[in-house]
């Protein structure tokens, strides 16, 4: 979900084109593939699924999307979440009640044939379990294509890796990339061209924030920018009652953000909040390898494992492999 940092941002926003998108992404895995679970279903909100019963939404996801972003000359490395702070537990216990709540109501609408909310609740209902993460994690390693293991927040780690140059830029649909200090946030580039919001059908380009851009704009530090989105609420704490972007940042620029964070329901301390913003767990270590894909374990994985059909895969393989030579890591150092 993240921080509601939008109505703040869109000044700010680029819009890149996929030409001027080459380079080495550091995509955040939890929302790459929540994105593959929740857009990719059936008519009736199903996902896709194994003869067993297993989904395979997220793999189909993976194969064709990689294989885009490898045309487009874009590296992309999956920075997968490690273990949640102790202050998410309450984001995550509500999301998981809304999706307890959307399953039921998914259910409900299947039994009354309405098609349309049982594929907006089924969306909602997704989630990113352990089989999803193992299946992810070995596909991408036999197409090749490079995974880290953070320690906490994908998206702390996968700024981290951008402030470190390691990587071009850090992809993720929220913003918190920005918060943890990547210089460069890329959204929509693991999800379709085009997106149905109630009803009507919007087309999906790549946006572009760059974060110096940011702070300089709105004549802030990246501190004040994450007391700005604590004072609003994040994924670790509830925010202040009645207070929205513009309000926040009134008060940061007053200096009046802790007379006022106290106001927050949330027992989180701001200071302990804002440190681990500024200065997350992660983990410095790290190799990137990048590699030609393996056909064979591959096609063992997608036909033999989970019932693809042999030419849809290789299909995939031929986009991945037409342009591999020309995405290795090498190419952008």
């Amino acid at each position: 979900m993240g921080v509601a940092l939008r109505p703040l941002l869109a000044e700010y926003k680029e819009s890149p084109g996929w030409e001027g998108l080459g380079g080495i992404a550091a995509i955040d895995a939890f929302n790459a593939l929540y994105q593959f679970l929740s857009g990719i279903r059936q008519a009736d909100g199903a996902p896709l699924m194994d003869n067993e019963g297993r989904t395979t939404s997220h793999l189909s996801g993976l194969l064709f999307r990689n294989a885009n972003l490898i045309e487009k000359n874009i590296t992309p490395i999956y920075v997968f979440d490690g273990k949640p702070p102790v202050f998410k537990a309450s984001t995550l216990a509500k999301r998981r009640e809304v999706r307890e709540n959307a399953a039921d109501s998914w259910e409900k609408a299947l039994k009354e044939g309405d098609e349309e909310s049982a594929r907006k609740f089924a969306m909602a209902s997704s989630k990113v379990d352990a089989y999803i993460i193992d299946s992810a994690k070995e596909l991408l390693s036999a197409l090749g294509i490079a995974w880290i293991q953070a320690p906490e927040e994908g998206e702390a780690q996968s700024s981290y890796m951008a402030l470190n140059g390691d990587v071009t830029y850090a992809v993720s649909q929220d913003y918190d990339s920005l918060l943890f200090g990547a210089p460069d946030l890329v959204r929509n580039i693991t999800i379709s061209g085009k997106k149905r919001i109630r009803g009507k059908v919007f087309s999906i380009y790549p946006e572009r924030l760059r974060l110096e851009a940011v702070l300089s704009g709105m004549r802030v530090t990246r501190e004040e920018l994450v007391q700005i989105a604590l004072l609003i609420g994040t994924d670790y704490n509830s925010g202040v009652p009645g207070v929205g972007p513009k309000t926040a940042v009134k008060i940061v620029a007053e200096g009046k953000f802790y007379d006022r964070i106290d106001e927050s329901e949330n027992a989180a301390d701001p200071n302990q909040l804002i440190r681990y913003f500024l200065d997350p767990p992660v983990e410095r270590s790290y190799r990137i390898e990048s590699r030609s894909p393996d056909p064979e374990l591959v096609i063992d994985l997608l036909c033999g494992k989970h019932g693809f059909t042999k030419e849809r895969v290789e299909a995939g393989l031929e986009r991945l492999g037409a342009k591999k030579g020309q995405a290795t890591l090498d190419a952008w150092f």
